[in-house]
């Protein structure tokens, strides 16, 4: 069948190609495309194959203990949906946090980003661009000096040190151990970095996961433990006692304070000397070679909420503003609203899921999840083992977000075209995000070419961004915005601190009796994968209705009542593939959204199983 949607020509009439699991680290997503007789993607089909059931689990229990079950959707992107939770019951019931909270929530959700994005790129999605093996054969003397030429601050540049990387590699390949560079397609021509590239970037993968583990002890000071740290309805707990005695205990003393300045020093220095140009490179190297695939909705249509507001409370002092952008027209900025019933709905007419009237969507505050599994006529296979999906029929446990109807990419990626349309029109506090795309069209283009010997191009940022290349570039530039970002924050707290300013919490509405009878709320937060929202409807100190539209819903959503395709699917389509049989083109482009399915699907066994009895004492 061919038809056309949002500007895709869709045709599922060629080779069909399964891509099950697609993600390194949640699993629980299916991929399937076909292609053309030249290996062109012609249409594709995205499927969340997890159950979450929360907005069940939830139902009845004090709006207060929110935070702590939805919070174990998902333990990488570990704090954000807290976070969401509490401002959601927050907003409900009309609480503002101290300022202090306000700065230590910050610095928490902020470490996050930095986190995810570093292990995101280096961990989960480096490989779809880094040939491991390759590295085997590089020259280390070239290896540092294209690590000099890249990143010349970085320390670790020597041609020894790339050297002693290189030997135990070769040692890890010849013990036939593997591990996480298990079941890679290395040697795949769908691969263009040259050897050493390879050694440097595999080199960085090593750095970053030592790095990693030592940024998240800022959730760990501030929230009692990573992943899943603490948090509070009405601000955080987390005292402030500034002289305070131990390195340990729940004060937050000067001892913690400095260690997390040095962190988020060192998160600075990571992002400049070895993220960012290793994003660079890489991406300046695929563009050469003609890489520029995988935009999909991001060249029309994008979204975000806004984040990081630098007043409490104001959200005119968003450092990354929101808003939508249709049809690629980054002149015009619409405003959204996420209480609005209008703007804001989800639909399941290709979810499993059943509502009244399946040809419309429901708003959060009055959403429904009542699942319904079942597989349309066409599937191949059986209800345990799916061999080809239909997609004509009900196919994901995912929903299908919309915006007034429209299907939408969120990210990092959004954020920043938003942000680049939102400086273009004066906003200040999106100058600095113009200045980061600036600076990395200019390196991309110019600067990088020239220096790895290669022709100077000159491409516009809305060429250069809605691709894979430039989804991976915003990611970077975001984690490298919040180290910034996170070091004003922690400057802020101090000083309000040393005036004498110890609060943390507001617990004045605590008590269920100072409540309304009814109330409801929403929360909105940036999470590393894209905008983020929470709805709560409270009844007689119960929650009624609990509902999270999440990022890798809105990115990975199945067809809506009307045909339109969610952002995985577009971003595959028209992509050419160089062997169908090693799906690199698939994993590269699906990877740079880091799709996290235990976020956007909602948990049930084959055939209604019991899983599991707890007793609780």
């Amino acid at each position: 069948m061919s038809y056309e949607t949002q500007g895709f020509k869709l045709d599922n009439s060629g080779r069909r190609i399964v891509v099950d699991p697609v993600t390194r680290i949640e699993g629980h997503m299916r991929c399937e495309v076909n292609v053309d007789s030249n290996n062109v993607i012609t249409n594709a089909v995205s499927t969340g194959t997890m159950w979450r059931g929360l907005e069940v689990i939830l139902k009845g229990r004090d709006p207060r203990d929110a935070w702590a079950f939805v919070e174990r959707i998902c333990g990488v992107c570990t704090g954000c949906h807290a976070l969401t939770s509490v401002r959601a019951v927050e907003d409900a019931l009309g609480i503002q946090i101290p300022k202090n909270a306000h700065l230590i929530r910050e610095i928490m959700a902020k470490t996050l980003q930095v986190h995810d994005h570093a292990v995101h790129f280096y961990h989960l999605h480096a490989l779809d661009w880094v040939d491991v093996v390759s590295a085997l054969n590089a020259d280390p003397k070239k290896t540092s000096e294209l690590q000099q030429m890249v990143s010349p601050s970085h320390p670790l540049s020597s041609a020894g040190y790339f050297r002693d990387i290189q030997n135990r590699l070769k040692k890890f390949v010849e013990s036939g151990q593997l591990g996480p560079f298990m079941n890679g397609y290395w040697g795949s021509k769908a691969y263009v970095l040259p050897p050493e590239a390879n050694l440097m970037a595999v080199t960085h993968y090593l750095e970053a996961l030592d790095l990693q583990k030592e940024w998240v002890k800022i959730h760990a000071i501030l929230g009692g433990k990573n992943p899943h740290p603490n948090y509070l309805v009405g601000g955080v707990p987390c005292a402030i006692n500034i002289d305070g005695q131990g390195a340990s205990g729940a004060p937050l003393n000067m001892e913690r304070l400095n260690f997390i300045e040095a962190r988020i020093h060192e998160m600075i220095e990571f992002n400049k000397n070895v993220y960012i140009p290793d994003v660079l490179a890489i991406g300046t190297i695929y563009k050469q070679a003609g890489w520029l695939y995988g935009g999909g909705l991001s060249a029309t249509n994008v979204a975000d909420y806004g984040t990081y507001e630098k007043v409490p409370y104001d959200h005119s002092t968003h450092q990354l503003p929101g808003g939508v952008i249709l049809n690629g027209n980054w002149d015009e900025i619409l405003p959204i609203d996420p209480r609005d019933p209008e703007q804001v709905q989800e639909f399941v007419a290709h979810s499993w899921y059943t509502y009244a009237d399946e040809t419309k969507g429901l708003h959060p505050w009055d959403g429904v999840t009542e699942p319904h599994f079942e597989l349309g006529s066409k599937t191949k296979g059986s209800r345990t083992n799916i061999e080809e999906i239909d997609e004509s029929a009900k196919y994901s446990w995912i929903k299908a977000p919309r915006w007034r109807g429209h299907a939408l990419e969120v990210g990092p990626l959004s954020r920043y075209i938003l942000a680049y349309a939102h400086a273009n029109k004066g906003n200040k506090y999106a100058q600095r995000p113009k200045e980061q795309l600036e600076y990395a069209a200019g390196m991309i283009n110019t600067h990088l070419p020239k220096a790895l010997g290669m022709p100077e191009t000159q491409y516009t940022l809305k060429q250069l961004l809605p691709t894979t290349i430039g989804r991976t570039l915003a990611r970077a530039l975001e984690g490298q915005y919040c180290g910034e970002m996170m070091l004003d924050d922690y400057k802020e707290l101090i000083a309000n601190i040393k005036a004498g300013d110890t609060a943390t919490a507001n617990v004045e509405k605590w008590d269920p009796s100072t409540w309304p009878k009814e109330a409801k709320g929403v929360g909105t937060v940036a999470a590393p994968r894209g905008m983020l929202g929470h709805w709560i409807k409270i009844k007689d100190g119960k929650i009624e209705n609990y509902q999270c539209v999440v990022p890798s819903t809105w990115n990975g959503s199945p067809r809506d009542h009307k045909g339109q395709i969610g952002a995985f699917e577009a971003s595959l389509i028209n992509t050419p593939m160089v062997n169908p049989e090693q799906p690199v083109e698939i994993l590269r482009t699906l990877h740079s959204f880091d799709p996290c399915l235990a976020c956007s699907t909602h948990v049930m066994s084959p055939d209604g199983a019991e899983l599991c009895k707890v007793k609780v004492r």
